[in-house]
């Protein structure tokens, strides 16, 4: 069955996390992506990490799909079948700092020259414009300089990074939708574009709650835990063998019925919701206290009829938890050596082209010979040729 992107094709400088995440999307959604690796790629050079039989978990997981094609790219040769492939891809996506790019010959106007309707998608820290624009990045970096560590973490402790990259994997996501907007805007003009994205302005974007709530009222969001800055009860609580979120209450009063703490109906500090965030932290001692009498599962059996509340899971837990198992979040992938790597499955599902992420990510040149036949035209003794004098890799037969 086809997929919602299936015929288009992408040629995919990307590297690191930013980039690469943002193909990935792509890739589920069916297009085709020939991702260019340096000639002399290993498959334990690929990342940070870990490994498995040789092969970088890092690299596996956001690669799924995509097919390996080994140039160099500092060579004419080398460059000129990068142009001759720019003409028979609809998408060009990279992250580097800006400039790079244009110092390798593969900029966005030097490419629309080759092709106009070439879509460039250009993921980097701060941007194409503006006066950090050739300044490098990585998540870190923007979740700092954005303001994201300053509301992360607990108010008498350090700023926190959260527990993932969500600095990098923001700025894939959003170009991912910049290329499907351009993508469907050249269908009515036949003309490509230039996406620019910054990590910087996508950790703004997401941020659009802080933002607003500061430059309307001039409070400045603090680190405050699991806690909510305006709705309370509303965090993570102790229990008698872990912790459980909870997020607000339906009605104060049941609630208080429910966890036999009736006193706290009638105790002033918390009357009202907006009085219950100006004392969270009184209301919050309160509450560890009587949490910490129960165990997990009898607190959400307890209170779920009044309010939302869910186990606080490991990462152990929550890819055995039946919902995840039933939306098939985990699907395993076949490992290059033999065996399966599992690895997170796309979260859009469609009523009728479903996503399949079921190929696995490639070995380094696996792909090289194939594409350069199949896109242009390369006979044996070409290919050939090019390997011998260092232009392209490719990999044995035998090696996948």
């Amino acid at each position: 069955m086809a997929r919602p992107l299936d015929g288009l094709r992408i040629l995919d400088f990307t590297w690191a996390l930013a980039g690469p995440y943002g193909s990935m999307i792509l890739c589920d959604l069916g297009a085709e992506v020939f991702k260019i690796e340096p000639v002399g790629t290993e498959a334990r050079t690929r990342g940070p990490g870990p490994y498995l039989n040789g092969v970088d978990l890092y690299y596996f997981s956001i690669n799924r799909g995509k097919k390996s094609l080994s140039i160099d790219l500092k060579s004419e040769p080398g460059r000129e079948l990068v142009y001759r492939l720019v003409k028979q891809v609809d998408v060009v996506l990279e992250n580097f700092t800006p400039g790079t790019m244009e110092r390798l010959g593969f900029g966005y106007h030097k490419l629309a020259e080759i092709n106009p309707s070439i879509i460039y998608g250009s993921t980097s820290g701060f941007g194409q414009t503006g006066p950090y624009s050739r300044r490098g990045a990585v998540d870190v970096i923007v979740q700092g300089m954005s303001g994201v560590m300053s509301i992360t973490g607990h108010k008498d402790q350090p700023p926190a990074r959260p527990g993932y990259s969500i600095g990098d994997m923001a700025g894939g996501m959003f170009t991912a939708i910049g290329i499907l907007g351009a993508a469907l805007e050249r269908e009515r003009s036949g003309r490509g574009q230039w996406v620019d994205v910054s990590m910087l302005d996508s950790q703004i974007a997401l941020l659009e709650n802080a933002v607003v709530r500061h430059l309307a009222t001039g409070e400045l969001p603090q680190r405050n835990g699991t806690r909510h800055p305006l709705v309370a009860p509303f965090q993570a609580f102790p229990t008698k063998d872990g912790f459980f979120v909870l997020a607000g209450t339906k009605n104060w009063e049941l609630f208080c019925a429910r966890i036999n703490q009736d006193d706290l109906i009638f105790d002033e500090r918390f009357k009202t919701g907006e009085l219950r965030v100006k004392h969270q932290e009184e209301l919050e001692e309160l509450l560890n206290e009587t949490f910490r009498q129960r165990t997990t599962s009898e607190w959400l059996d307890e209170l779920e009829e009044v309010c939302l509340v869910a186990p606080l899971n490991t990462i152990a837990d929550v890819v055995q938890d039946p919902q995840v198992q039933a939306r098939e979040m985990i699907v395993p992938l076949p490992h290059p050596r033999g065996g399966e790597i599992s690895v997170s499955n796309s979260p859009i599902k469609y009523s009728r082209t479903p996503l399949r992420v079921d190929r696995r990510a490639p070995e380094p040149s696996e792909h090289t010979a194939e594409i350069l036949q199949a896109v242009l035209g390369l006979s044996n003794e070409e290919i050939d040729g090019f390997a011998a004098e260092g232009v392209i890799a490719v990999a044995p037969p035998e090696e996948h």
